[in-house]
């Protein structure tokens, strides 16, 4: 699921087609229409799927609406990629434990929106990306995986955000594959 330019989303497909992580990704949902990664997934053939929150009433009505959609599908795992929603308990009682988030900061810092932005008004000196398991309170699940970034005095939201980008495409298909080994679907790692 992703609401941007798709980065992630592409980091995932691409891991999975190297062979570093045992999975596949069958499908985009993508809740704006003209955003890059409906152009990323037609150029990897990924199929997708538009569900624009701005059509429907509610946030869960959206989630019913991507559950329902995503029914016939074998999922193991849904994956936000930069998915800007808030998701509700139809979406997470549909994947229980099987829902997966990247949020730029090192959680449980910085939670929501704008976090590198609160991280550099903060003046932290280390700031970094979380993937993890998503829970009803914004970027509160159990945490899978994290990376570290410095932050340099000379950076802005543009530079410090694409160094935790780099590191956000190298844990998420961690994450994933952490995510599978916690309910044994694949071999723990030694």
């Amino acid at each position: 699921m992703a609401s941007g330019e798709g980065s992630n989303f592409e980091a995932l497909v691409n891991a999975c087609r190297a062979d570093h992580l045992p999975a596949d990704v069958v499908q985009l949902v993508v809740n704006r229409p003209q955003c890059g990664a409906v152009e990323r997934a037609e150029r990897l053939g990924i199929p997708t799927a538009l569900f624009d929150h701005r059509a429907v009433s509610s946030r869960e009505e959206l989630d019913r609406r991507i559950v329902a959609h995503l029914d016939g599908e074998q999922l193991d795992f849904v994956v936000m990629a930069g998915w800007m929603r808030i998701v509700t308990d139809v979406l997470l009682a549909a994947y229980p434990q099987r829902l997966i988030n990247i949020h730029p900061s090192l959680l449980p810092s910085f939670r929501g929106a704008k976090a590198i932005e609160q991280a550099l008004e903060a003046g932290v000196c280390i700031s970094g990306c979380t993937a993890h398991l998503v829970a009803l309170e914004v970027d509160s699940g159990p945490i899978l995986v994290q990376a570290a970034v410095p932050v340099l005095e000379s950076d802005t939201a543009e530079t410090l955000a694409e160094r935790i980008h780099a590191q956000e495409h190298r844990i998420l298909p961690l994450a994933v594959q952490r995510a599978a080994q916690r309910l044994g679907l694949l071999p723990a790692l030694p």
